[in-house]
C-alpha cells in the first residue's frame, strides 16, 4: 500500500511542489518509509526521497529545488523489495526522454519480468523493487513505439519527433503493452520529461 499524487498545472510559470508536498501529508496514512517527489522545469527534472515522514524528508531548502509545473509524489509502504533509501519513489530512467513512475501495488510475475527487462531489454535493474521493472518495461514499449528520424545536425525531442496525436497513440499503446504483460494488483503514474503525465491502473 503506497500513496501516489500527479500533478500538471496548465500555467508553466506555476509550481506544483507545494501541492504535491500537501497531497503526500494527506496521504501520509497510505505509507510511512518513504516519501520521494520528482518536478520537472523547461526539460530538466528535480528530485528528492528519502526514508522517513513527508515531514521529515523536505525542508524548506528542498521544497525551493523542486521546481516545475509538472511532477509526481509518492509515500512508500513496502509490500514488495525492502526498506532502503533506494526503493524510494518516484523512480527514474533516463531512456527514452527522462520516465518517471510513481506506483502503487504488487506485481506477481516479477520473476518472468526480471528475466526480460534484464536479458531481452538489456536494461539494468539495481533493486528488488517490481515498481523498477514496471518503470522499465514501460520505459522499453516507449522507445520501441517511439518512431524518430532525427537529422544529422539536431538532437530529437519529444516535441521535434512525434506529433502530438502520434505522442499519444504511442503513450497509450506502450500502456496496453505494459498491462498486457505486468500482472498483478497495481497503479502507476508516469512523468515523461517534455511529454506530461500519464496513469493507469490494472
Amino acid at each position: 500500500m503506497c500513496g501516489i499524487v500527479g500533478l500538471l498545472m496548465a500555467n508553466e510559470s506555476d509550481f506544483v511542489n507545494q501541492l504535491l508536498f500537501d497531497g503526500l501529508t494527506v496521504l501520509q496514512h497510505r505509507g510511512q518509509d518513504s516519501a520521494g517527489i520528482v518536478t520537472s522545469e523547461q526539460g530538466r527534472l528535480n528530485l528528492r526521497k528519502d526514508n522517513g515522514l513527508v515531514k521529515d524528508v523536505f525542508q524548506a531548502h528542498h521544497m525551493m529545488e523542486l521546481r516545475g509545473h509538472v511532477g509526481l509524489g509518492h509515500v512508500r509502504y513496502p509490500t514488495a523489495g525492502s526498506s532502503s533509501c533506494a526503493e524510494a519513489q518516484p523512480l527514474y530512467t533516463n531512456y527514452p526522454y527522462g520516465i518517471c513512475v510513481a506506483h502503487n501495488g504488487n506485481l506477481t510475475n516479477t520473476g518472468v519480468l526480471s528475466v526480460e527487462v534484464r536479458e531481452k531489454f538489456q536494461r539494468h535493474i539495481n533493486t528488488d523493487s517490481d515498481s523498477e521493472l514496471l518503470l522499465n518495461i514501460f520505459a522499453e514499449a516507449m522507445a520501441s513505439n517511439t518512431k524518430t528520424t532525427p537529422t544529422p545536425q539536431s538532437t530529437p525531442t519529444p516535441q521535434s519527433t512525434t506529433s502530438s496525436k502520434t505522442m499519444v497513440d504511442t503513450v497509450f499503446k506502450s500502456i496496453e503493452e505494459v498491462m498486457e504483460k505486468c500482472i498483478g494488483g497495481y497503479a502507476g503514474l508516469y512523468l515523461i520529461n517534455g511529454i506530461g503525465l500519464v496513469g493507469f491502473r490494472d
